[in-house]
């Protein structure tokens, strides 16, 4: 779907696109404050690695949740947890639901063969059926896993052996996840899989058990509209890692800068729309990673050695939307303040200020 093709939307446009999604046909002319009493909102959580510098641990993070007054808390680190042990995990799920918040769980890399896969936890397959295993003892439903960044692009046969190793992961925990109804949700992780690679991935291990984690930032990277990256991986989406970005026309290239909700150039009103009608009851997890310029040197030659088979899918309504933005200065620290204090208040605002935001646009069933 080409970004520019979706029509422009109100916000009781959009509320009535969520009612559609879940109750078939919007009717009459209501208010937006009317149509979004009654219609079913989508759900809106955060994403621990957006408040990372908090240092938090579980319960910390289950109670800022519940004071931002979400419905889930994505832990997307298993460092995040002081033990996986039955008795405590199961606490902790049962403190989340006493605060009406419902626990996701992830962790990290997969793939035996990308350079950012740590043997922590074990072997690949150990590193995933400890996830499941905790999951199920969270409540979570699903186990965010990745396969690594842009730099598995580079590797001796490319993305494409890369995904083949993690499939062959994949397959070899299938009866684990099935029996223990834990699905696996892989992200579009650093500039790794371009969205249409990640669905063949899925596709390749089996759908039945493994979806997709959809990271809206992490698709510019892969040169891609988020609305295009959300087309192809909105059938598959389990769950979600969501941030805006601001995007422009540079010297090598394209720039980009990730943002907070409703500050960058992405249209989220239309994005929801479209997510509503593809994954209604996936989670909207904010995941804020604010204030660095990344150039896309899209003008090199040398970019596109991490693209042997040539620009992908969508590239040029990429280059489109890019055209359609202005450069933005990259945050600094204020002098005088603590660093860690600094990125502290800077992470918390980033992030709460985005959940503002979305609950502005009818986002949220608290």
């Amino acid at each position: 779907m080409r970004s520019e093709d979706v029509h422009s939307w109100t916000r009781r446009d959009f509320t009535k696109g969520l009612a559609a999604a879940g109750a078939g046909v919007f009717a009459g002319s209501r208010t937006f404050e009317s149509a979004a009493a009654e219609s079913k909102r989508l759900l809106l959580g955060i994403d621990n690695f957006a408040v990372r510098a908090m240092g938090w641990k579980g319960a910390e993070l289950i109670d800022y949740a519940a004071g931002l007054d979400v419905d889930s808390l994505f832990i997307t680190d298993l460092e995040a947890l002081e033990s996986f042990e039955e008795k405590p995990l199961g606490e902790l799920k049962q403190m989340a639901a006493d605060k009406g918040l419902r626990i996701y769980l992830g962790s990290w890399s997969i793939c035996p063969t990308s350079v950012t896969f740590k043997d922590k936890w074990g072997t690949a397959e150990e590193h995933l059926a400890l996830g499941i295993r905790v999951a199920g003892a969270l409540g979570s439903p699903v186990f965010r896993v990745i396969l690594g960044s842009g730099k598995d692009r580079l590797t001796e046969g490319g993305i494409e052996a890369r995904i083949e190793d993690t499939v062959q992961v994949l397959k070899a925990s299938r009866n684990l996840a099935v029996d223990s109804g834990v699905k696996i949700a892989v992200e579009n992780h650093a500039g790794d899989m371009h969205s249409s690679e990640l669905a063949g991935l899925i596709e390749a291990a089996g759908s039945d058990f493994v979806g997709a984690n959809m990271d809206s930032g992490n698709a510019v990277w892969t040169l891609e509209d988020p609305l295009d990256n959300l087309e192809i991986l909105g059938p598959h989406v389990l769950t979600t890692s969501l941030r805006d970005t601001a995007i422009w026309k540079s010297e090598n290239g394209v720039t980009a800068q990730w943002t907070a909700m409703g500050e960058g150039d992405v249209d989220w009103e239309k994005y929801f729309q479209r997510f509503a009608e593809l994954c209604p009851e996936a989670p909207v997890h904010i995941e804020t990673i604010s204030g660095f310029n990344r150039e896309l040197a899209v003008g090199q030659g040398d970019f596109w050695k991490a693209w042997p088979g040539g620009k992908p899918g969508g590239y040029e309504r990429f280059l489109e939307w890019a055209s359609r933005g202005s450069a933005r200065e990259a945050r600094q620290r204020p002098e005088g303040v603590d660093p860690k204090t600094a990125d502290r208040e800077y992470q918390r605002g980033e992030l709460e200020r985005s959940i503002a935001y979305c609950k502005s646009i009818g986002l949220g069933r608290r």
